[in-house]
């Protein structure tokens, strides 16, 4: 075994940053075993140097991070402190001085992954980020090292706890969104502020990073068409039930059918209660990879947390430790396909779009009119009555001419559709709006997993 101890640089020392220092300080002999060589907690740089953080020498506390990174004995960076910036900048000058990188920065590698890749493989490092996506999923790296030798056609996925904590409670208790939010902030799944997980922007970076390493091509987070689950109702919810399905946000990367282009997509969808992914209760995680030879794979586990995190970040710090005793660096970017990657207008698949309608004969009938005008096929219509909330599904064929609908003044129609494109839907949505019929267009949501 090397005698010589690998130097780690710690950076940031939040939930995560803590329990990492923990698990190197408690495991240290069976990480020793594990990479032939000793690891060493050499600096850990924080904010507030102040404040107490028990178990962690004090003496490695240091608020000046750049100093750290470019002391030159450092062998690999942690880098936990999430942003775009100081974080770029620290690990490019990781790089520059020797050290390879460990980073949980999802956001950062989802804008400018394309640069810290090309920084790496100019200084001959590593750059590993499995904790950047699912927490500790071992997914990041099976795309790129077990699948190297497939074609994956598809990802498809639950990649944020919080928003599936709040949608697993609207359809298990009947809470509204503002209700299911209240509870998972409590139990601090959901952050004071939420933004990031409910408006869907920390599911859309991690499918840009998916999609990036499946597809070998590079996805920045600006190509991914993003929807939060915030305009999610307890109708929703209920309609979806009705159907045999159940509300999930989705971060779904493809490989078009002619394998010319990509697409990357994150938004709320009703998947069936006999698909795998409607039974992912609570925080927890789950990803379908569809491959050519390998068929479907499902990973799933805990998405998020100090200890879950924190595994992941150690296996990767594991692997850039062996790979420095083995004088040797891991697989780097691979984008050598260079697929365009499509706008969502492109997208095929299903739709369920809840209408307000006037209660009068004919309505369904010109409702009709406009998706055969848009060229979108109905499967089916169903009525639902606002006081019950129950309702007859039909057959469009049974839906037409002077079928009269409600029974006071306003009646609900549900339409659900068989495949179309996403540019169609929207030429129908706003065709629709335009009818003095129709009173709004109460909620639109795809149907996936079928």
């Amino acid at each position: 075994m090397r005698t010589r101890p690998l130097k780690v640089a710690l950076l940031g020392c939040g939930v995560v940053g803590t329990e990492v220092a923990r698990i190197m300080t408690t495991h240290a002999d069976d990480l020793a075993a594990r990479i032939g060589a000793p690891v060493e907690l050499a600096g850990v740089a924080v904010r507030r140097p102040s404040k107490v953080r028990e178990g962690i020498d004090p003496s490695l506390i240091t608020s000046d991070a750049t100093a750290l990174v470019k002391r030159g004995d450092i062998d690999v960076v942690v880098e936990v402190i999430g942003g775009i910036e100081p974080a770029r900048t620290l690990i490019t000058t990781a790089f520059e001085h020797g050290a390879g990188v460990v980073s949980a920065n999802k956001a950062l590698l989802a804008e400018d992954g394309s640069a810290l890749h090309a920084a790496a493989e100019k200084y001959g490092r590593d750059l590993y980020y499995e904790a950047a996506v699912a927490g500790a999923i071992p997914l990041v790296r099976p795309l790129r090292e077990s699948l190297a030798g497939d074609k994956v056609n598809r990802v498809l996925g639950i990649v944020n706890g919080t928003t599936n904590f709040i949608l697993d409670k609207m359809d298990t208790s009947g809470a509204g969104y503002s209700e299911a939010l209240d509870e998972a902030t409590a139990l601090g799944y959901a952050e004071a502020d939420p933004t990031a997980d409910v408006e869907g922007f920390d599911a859309a970076a991690k499918a840009a990073i998916l999609a990036g390493i499946a597809f070998h091509t590079r996805v920045k987070i600006g190509e991914v068409h993003r929807e939060g689950i915030t305009e999610v109702t307890a109708a929703d919810i209920a309609s979806a039930r009705r159907m045999g399905c159940t509300v999930k946000l989705l971060a779904i990367c493809e490989r078009a059918a002619d394998g010319r282009s990509v697409t990357a997509r994150v938004h709320p969808a009703m998947i069936p209660l006999s698909h795998p992914l409607a039974s992912v209760r609570e925080a927890y995680n789950a990803v379908f990879v569809e491959a050519e030879a390998a068929g479907q794979l499902m990973f799933y586990g805990p998405g998020a947390g100090g200890s879950p995190t924190a595994s992941a970040v150690l296996g990767d710090l594991v692997a850039v430790c062996r790979n420095i005793v083995g004088a040797t660096t891991g697989p780097g970017e691979s984008a050598y396909t260079r697929l365009p990657v499509s706008p969502m207008g492109d997208v095929v698949t299903r739709y369920h779009i809840s209408l307000d309608v006037a209660d009068k004969p004919g309505v369904l009938a010109q409702v009709a009119t406009v998706f055969a005008e848009q060229d979108v096929s109905i499967d089916t219509v169903r009525q639902q009555s606002r006081n019950s909330g129950s309702g007859d599904e039909v057959g469009i064929e049974q839906s037409g001419g002077g079928r009269r609908v409600g029974g006071s003044g306003e009646a609900s129609l549900v339409v659900v559709t068989h495949r179309a494109p996403d540019a169609a839907l929207s030429g129908t949505v706003e065709a629709l709006r335009k009818l003095d019929t129709v009173r709004g267009v109460a909620s639109i949501m795809r149907v996936e997993g079928e």
